[in-house]
């Protein structure tokens, strides 16, 4: 059974059933009891046309699970008058179902949740720790946003906006290892950026290129985390940094600067450096200021703190990260790294602890754990 292939098919399946005038929640039910049955039949009898079959398999199981609903007539009427379909069209429903999900009945944040389920096929659990939040509260989310969307015809496009930060988040699941997702991600942004004239599209599919190109740098031979610092910049992907610093460049001379352009730009300053110690930190400062104008989060100024205190030095970084909530995610290790470029190694091999254990992930909790051996070696030395 060609697991990839369903992926793939499951959002075009989808927006059919949606197009025909499935209300979401039913449209999705039905599109899973396809899918098991396909995983049933297929191996014995494998279809010519695997999305026609599911949209036929999935628009039955819609009729049969609504057979009592007064709306049924009126469904299986408007059917019988299209022709029945043969081999599916290959075009890519994918990005049309991104916009549906987008719709402007939903918040952005429900809109992302929700995209991320129907389309990604990210799980509860996913979705519940890209948002920082218990799986409890972002399932409850996923709920109402279903019920939200059942009583709602989807006859307009989203927010294009909200589509991006769908497809950013796509892409930084894929990178966490859990579901690689960031192929995915990278080859619909490609069709959106075909499809719209739109430079912060163009922003984000060059800061997508710029950060997949360092991943096979990502990590040693054991699996364990290279911070950036430590990568072997030979790994880099010189074809695809090229690209994106190209995309990134025609998408600044429009002069229309936005959230994904300044963080391609971040990005891009960090590839043109041949060596770490050679990266321009006062100008990837600026670019966070030119960011936070877009996006004033604490995530945003952590990241700038650590970039102050590369440019101004460990001094400058720790002012600059006083300002934030101790409880952020990922401030211990960031005061962890600037303290020891200050020399208080006490500090910092007790805030590397401190990191370890509120870390999101096994890879960042073990190279984490080793930052905080190593100062304490040197201590007790």
């Amino acid at each position: 059974m060609d697991e990839a292939l369903l992926r793939r098919l499951t959002p075009g399946v989808l927006t059919v059933l949606v197009r025909r005038g499935a209300d979401f929640a039913a449209a999705e039910d039905a599109v899973q009891d396809a899918l098991v049955e396909a995983v049933r039949v297929w191996p014995a009898e494998p279809p010519r046309d695997p999305k026609g079959w599911l949209v036929t398999v999935a628009w039955r199981k819609f009729l049969d699970a609504t057979r009592a609903d007064a709306a049924r007539r009126r469904r299986e009427e408007r059917v019988e008058v299209e022709p029945e379909p043969g081999p599916a069209a290959q075009a890519d429903d994918t990005l049309r179902l991104y916009f549906l999900c987008a719709h402007p009945s939903l918040s952005p944040s429900s809109a992302v949740a929700l995209t991320l389920r129907a389309v990604g096929g990210l799980t509860t659990r996913q979705i519940a720790a890209a948002y920082l939040v218990p799986e409890a509260t972002m399932a409850q989310r996923i709920s109402r946003a279903k019920r939200t969307v059942s009583d709602v015809r989807f006859d307009r496009p989203g927010d294009v906006g909200t589509v991006l930060r769908v497809l950013y988040l796509v892409f930084n699941e894929g990178y966490s290892g859990d579901v690689d997702l960031a192929a995915e991600a990278i080859r619909l942004t490609r069709q959106l950026a075909a499809a719209i004239d739109h430079p912060e599209v163009a922003g984000l599919l060059a800061l997508m290129l710029l950060h997949h190109a360092r991943r096979a740098s990502r990590t040693g031979p054991d699996g364990g985390l290279v911070p950036l610092a430590e990568q072997d910049r030979r790994r880099w992907d010189t074809t695809l940094i090229a690209e994106g610093v190209e995309i990134l460049q025609a998408a600044l001379a429009r002069d229309r600067l936005g959230e994904f352009q300044a963080q391609a730009a971040i990005a891009a300053l960090h590839a043109d450096a041949p060596t770490a110690g050679e990266t321009d930190w006062v100008q990837i400062v600026e670019w966070y200021d030119e960011l936070a104008r877009f996006n004033d989060s604490p995530v945003v100024r952590l990241n700038r703190a650590v970039a102050v205190g590369e440019a101004d030095g460990p001094r400058a970084g720790l002012a600059a990260l006083a300002d934030l909530d101790s409880a952020l995610p990922r401030y211990a290790a960031a005061a962890a790294y600037l303290h020891e470029r200050a020399g208080d190694l006490t500090t910092a091999a007790r805030l590397y602890a401190d990191a370890a254990h509120q870390a999101p992930n096994l890879a960042e909790r073990d190279y984490l754990t080793r930052q905080a051996a190593r100062l304490n070696t040197r201590l007790r030395g």
